[in-house]
């Protein structure tokens, strides 16, 4: 290739400006990456890692939110066992004065006292069951029975899908439930027989908060009082049935009949009631009823304990009753604790695993944007010597022009 002098086109000035100007731009970005730390800052220095960053980086954000939500959940459930353990204490306190009432020779009376201050302490153990205003230990309302706690983000092709833990009300409270004002027999075998020595009801539907199921007071097998449930939520014909039959045997104990009733072991929802007297039981014609589930009929749902506020063992009678009703209500608030003690494990695996989770990507981010400060450095070493030695060639090659006029001198 010919080579010629000018002084209109400088091609080593352009050379070097153009390895100056390179120079000087890696200098920019290498400085760019030492101020802000990250190799990618912004979707131009890279479009596909820098989405793929912001996407985790928004999951971050999210799981964040997601660890507040369990922790409050898991305070609010350990409050929630907490306090069914403590019901389930006083509920043994309660047993040992009924066995202690089981003896004749004792100041029933006093030992009454006491079952009153016990189930005092359970009610306001009960009442102040609360973490920021929920209260797991009270579900007798027609509201949903169960609280949603938000657990993960599930990320998949189709988007993204938000997981749950399920918390289920318990009810350690006792307060009265009060039956439908109205209501129909309850299935095709609701009387039990005058002077029978066994006979059975069957209770039939499905069950909703509010539909009662009772034997009426009015010839009820002798009963001094009328005998109803009224189903809460969640509540099958299986939870009916055997809270039906605890409260008929109690009550039966505690009016002095010596009538039992049982679950029957191959009908579902059949009721087999047993004189075992052998006396003549006086009956309604038709005694069991169940209540439509609408307005006019719903009834006042109580408490899983209801049973507690009619212990009374000052007679005879009435400390048998309570010696069989408190076992049932032990088994409830022990069931509570368990399920709450269950939930409160699983929150708290939950929650070490979001803390996890989030950390994992906390590194993939950094790994994936993060600048490499020591490889950094180096460059910046090394474009630092050729910045210098690209303004010394722009220098050279701009006095070029310069030798042409020795070509000129006489």
């Amino acid at each position: 290739m010919k080579h010629m002098s000018s002084i209109l086109t400088n091609n080593g000035a352009m050379v070097a400006l153009q390895t100056l100007k390179s120079v000087n731009s890696s200098m920019a970005d290498v400085q760019n990456q030492i101020s802000t730390g990250k190799s990618v800052a912004n979707a131009k220095d890279n479009s596909a890692i820098w989405a793929i960053s912001a996407v985790m980086t928004s999951d971050v954000k999210s799981f964040k939110g997601i660890s507040d939500s369990l922790n409050l959940a898991q305070s609010t459930t350990a409050v929630a066992r907490q306090a069914s353990e403590t019901v389930t204490d006083l509920l043994t306190e309660i047993k040992g004065k009924i066995v202690a009432a089981q003896e004749e020779n004792v100041d029933r009376d006093k030992i009454q006292t006491d079952i009153v201050a016990l189930r005092d302490q359970i009610g306001a153990v009960v009442g102040a069951a609360q973490f920021n205003g929920l209260n797991l230990l009270q579900n007798n309302t027609l509201t949903a029975e169960s609280v949603n706690v938000l657990a993960s983000l599930d990320r998949s092709g189709t988007g993204v899908q938000a997981s749950e833990i399920t918390v289920a009300r318990q009810d350690l409270s006792a307060g009265a439930a009060t039956a439908g004002t109205t209501g129909t027999d309850v299935g095709s075998t609701n009387a039990i027989a005058d002077g029978a020595t066994a006979e059975a009801f069957t209770l039939t539907g499905t069950p909703e908060a509010g539909m009662s199921y009772k034997m009426v007071a009015a010839g009820g097998v002798n009963f001094s009082s009328e005998v109803a449930y009224v189903a809460r939520n969640g509540d099958t014909l299986q939870d009916v049935t055997d809270a039906l039959v605890a409260k008929l045997n109690f009550q039966a104990k505690s009016d002095g009949l010596d009538v039992s009733f049982a679950e029957n072991g191959t009908t579902a929802g059949q009721v087999d009631m047993t004189n075992n007297s052998g006396a003549t039981i006086t009956v309604a014609a038709a005694d069991a009823a169940q209540s439509a589930n609408n307005t006019e009929n719903d009834g006042t749902i109580g408490g899983s304990l209801e049973m507690l506020s009619n212990f009374d063992v000052t007679s005879g009678d009435g400390a048998d009753a309570a010696l069989e009703a408190v076992e049932s209500l032990l088994q409830s608030s022990i069931e509570s604790a368990a399920n709450f003690g269950s939930v409160q494990g699983r929150i708290e695996t939950q929650s070490d695993f979001i803390q996890g989770l989030t950390d994992a990507l906390k590194s993939g981010i950094g790994s994936l944007v993060d600048a490499d400060m020591e490889e950094a450095s180096a460059r910046l070493q090394a474009i630092q010597v050729q910045q210098q030695l690209g303004v010394q060639a722009l220098s050279i090659a701009n006095q070029a022009p310069q030798q042409l006029l020795s070509l000129f001198k006489g």
